[in-house]
């Protein structure tokens, strides 16, 4: 099963996911502060386009052209007064013979960090 994960085209975090890097992020931060410092993110990142933002579903919709034209959903979720959720759900319509889940996958994990840079994380929620 692991040989055809790196053609899937599509990648959803959640604290279900088999992989601990894609599994949901939580940061100290209230929903506002998440929500202000995840759009500012994209509105800097001259490869994106921001095309849709709801504060009231806690969803940002982000359209990516480099380096693979992509299509990205992040949902922001406040969990505690001081902590809130981060989910991530990218897809690509791109075929690559090498497949593309790495690339995407190394995309969402880059996107961790940099929040992770402006907010300290909580963590990051096991199965339980």
């Amino acid at each position: 099963m692991a040989i055809f994960t790196r053609f899937k085209k599509h990648i959803e975090t959640s604290e279900q996911n088999a992989d601990d890097s894609l599994k949901t992020h939580y940061y100290k931060a209230t929903f506002n502060q998440l929500f202000q410092s995840v759009e500012k993110l994209f509105h800097e990142d001259a490869d994106c386009q921001i095309t849709t933002l709801s504060k009231e579903h806690g969803e940002i919709a982000v359209e990516i052209s480099k380096p693979i034209p992509c299509f990205l959903i992040v949902t922001i979720v406040s969990v505690k007064p001081l902590e809130t959720a981060v989910d991530f759900n990218i897809s690509s319509e791109k075929f690559s013979i090498l497949g593309i889940y790495p690339d995407l996958k190394k995309r969402i994990n880059s996107y961790y960090k940099r929040i992770g840079q402006l907010h300290n994380i909580v963590g990051i929620r096991k199965n339980s």
